[in-house]
């Protein structure tokens, strides 16, 4: 019994449809998955596969996207379905057709809303997840610059040491942090991972989010990496802080958050990262 076949066994087990005679077409699934929408007369999806052992990796993204969706703030594709086959793990989510063009301002809004409504008592998540094809760590934290330095800086470091990354103030720098990050921030559900990349609009220009590494964290984390690699509209940060201004400090905090994800690019790809986080590291210090 192929891929496919058992696929669509366990979907009809799970939901009552019976979707087996539709086609799959492939589409990009970034840079870790293959993906494919399948289209069938009843319903349109969206499916991601990779190796059987990263089943607990789309599990983790089945529950944040489930997480986001239930506070009613902003679009993600629903997950329906998630488990293994026999040569794959996989991911069946709701189809959404998507555009880049849409209102940006209405984007901001939107997250502005996520942040303010999915709040916790207390920093971290009940599972860890990935960033990008990197293991994220989210231990339960009431320290917000403890779990910042330990559960994501201090853990980059410690990889980029095992990739032969060399970073002569990284101790300095995570000695810092509890100083710098000492704003006590309301734990807030994030994104995790909110790039240009993973943003976008349906057709009816709904805002949508998707992809998450999600945790409750500081909400300045996703503005911060929404300003990495190209950056979002000047009308999505307009609509964000009309609606959730970002208090003072941010401008200093957002290069820490977002060294962690120049770290992370560096144990994924290697190359020019190295320079970047070293650059961004002598930024941070000179804030002591």
């Amino acid at each position: 019994m192929g891929r496919w076949q058992q696929l669509w066994d366990q979907f009809a087990a799970a939901t009552g449809q019976r979707l087996h005679d539709g086609k799959a077409l492939s589409v990009g699934g970034g840079s870790i998955n293959t993906a494919y929408v399948w289209q069938h007369p009843e319903q349109t999806l969206f499916i991601k596969f990779n190796r059987p052992e990263r089943q607990a990796m789309f599990a983790a993204e089945a529950h944040a996207l489930g997480a986001i969706a239930n506070v009613q703030a902003i679009r993600v594709p629903l997950p329906l379905l998630w488990g293994v086959v026999e040569d794959a793990s996989f991911l069946v989510l709701e189809y959404l057709p998507l555009t880049s063009a849409g209102d940006w301002w209405q984007m901001g809004v939107a997250l502005a809303q996520l942040h303010l409504k999915g709040t916790s008592d207390r920093y971290g998540w009940p599972e860890n997840n990935t960033i990008g094809a990197t293991p994220q760590i989210n231990p339960w934290s009431d320290n917000w610059g403890e779990f910042f330095r330990e559960a994501r800086l201090r853990y980059q470091f410690d990889l980029a040491r095992r990739r032969g990354g060399h970073f002569p103030k990284a101790e300095k720098l995570l000695e810092a942090i509890p100083e710098l990050l000492n704003h006590e921030p309301t734990p807030t559900l994030v994104h995790g991972d909110l790039w240009s990349g993973n943003a976008a609009f349906c057709r009816t220009g709904e805002p949508v989010i998707f992809d998450p590494a999600s945790y409750y964290g500081d909400r300045e984390v996703d503005l911060a990496m929404s300003e990495l690699f190209g950056g979002f509209p000047a009308a999505f940060y307009e609509g964000y802080n009309a609606t959730y201004p970002l208090p003072a400090g941010y401008g200093q905090r957002k290069i820490i958050y977002n060294l962690y994800h120049i770290l992370n690019h560096f144990n994924l790809f290697g190359g020019s990262y190295a320079a970047q986080a070293q650059y961004m590291i002598e930024q941070i210090l000179r804030f002591l």
